[in-house]
């Protein structure tokens, strides 16, 4: 089990390199100069030149990276363009609310999720079983900035339970949580009646049955336990997916999470910005599949006995 967590490991390494070369040569070799866009049409050609030498811009492009990574091991994404501020400043400050977002809007739907799924599976091609599969279907095709509209209308403005937008207090993620955790709660309730059903068809559920263990034993020790696999490694996926950044959900309420900051990157140019808040996503979720897959070996024995 260790050599298969080790070799995880080594892979989400090199695919995190690989993925922090590719944006570093991506973002160069974009046209145009990104300190022009920082300072202005107006600037003359003699400043340009100056703060490109001083940021290292004019330097060989392997130099540029491997001063990049060194400065990025060590916790110094550098300065942005756009707001003056350490980036590493910035990411902090916005992470505390993407993860707050993202914690809330889990909550909401795995615990939403999972209970619509028992539902549907114990209910199978009954109303309960259409009905709940049809709103979880409805959170999954309708898009989050609708969604999300929909309850600042409803909550926000006509009844007041909310604020619109902003995060000044608990009450400001309220709205933001369901509307994002809506689209979750929909795949998770889908999966959890699919492998649910599944593992009711089982022999050893008909066994256990027929020594005499009520309908809830069977479901909580047994059927549940086993269908609930491929649902936390889904889970585990969704959490690194909220936390890398919620880009229209954010944008929609205000809320200066990660997503919001890598959409100032771009339309600014901020490239140190862009490539740490890029940087963070691809780490988020790198860690998130790991994390997954790590989890499935320890609850399944037989992944562990072939590792």
């Amino acid at each position: 089990m260790r050599q298969s967590i080790l070799q995880r490991f080594l892979h989400a390494s090199v695919v995190l390199i690989g993925v922090v070369l590719l944006t570093f040569v991506m973002l160069r070799i974009v046209p145009g100069n990104p300190i022009e866009t920082m300072m202005g049409e107006h600037a003359d050609a003699a400043t340009v030149a100056r703060m490109t030498a001083e940021m290292g811009l004019d330097q060989p492009l392997y130099r540029q990276f491997l001063r990049y990574l060194s400065s990025a091991i060590r916790g110094d994404f550098g300065t942005s363009y756009s707001l003056g501020k350490p980036v590493s400043q910035l990411l902090g400050n916005a992470f505390v609310h993407t993860l707050m977002l993202a914690i809330l809007a889990s909550l909401f739907s795995w615990m939403l999720g999972i209970g619509c799924g028992i539902i549907c599976a114990l209910t199978r091609n009954r109303i309960p079983d259409r009905l709940f599969m049809g709103f979880s279907l409805m959170g999954i095709s309708l898009p989050v900035f609708m969604s999300a509209m929909f309850l600042q209308y409803i909550f926000a403005f006509r009844l007041g339970l909310f604020p619109i937008s902003g995060t000044d207090g608990w009450q400001g993620f309220v709205l933001p949580a369901i509307a994002l955790g809506w689209n979750s709660a929909g795949q998770v309730a889908q999966m959890t009646r699919t492998t649910l059903l599944e593992t009711l068809q089982e022999d050893y559920i008909e066994t256990a049955c027929a020594k005499g263990l009520g309908k809830g034993g069977v479901l909580i020790r047994h059927a549940l336990r086993n269908a609930m696999l491929p649902v936390l490694t889904m889970m585990a996926m969704q959490f690194s997916g909220l936390l890398s950044g919620a880009v229209i959900t954010e944008t929609v309420f205000s809320i200066n999470g990660i997503g919001r900051l890598m959409v100032q990157a771009i339309s600014g140019r901020d490239i140190p910005l862009l490539q740490a808040t890029s940087l963070l996503a691809t780490t988020l979720v790198i860690f998130g599949n790991f994390l997954a897959d790590c989890l499935y070996s320890v609850l399944d024995p037989r992944i562990r006995r072939e590792g």
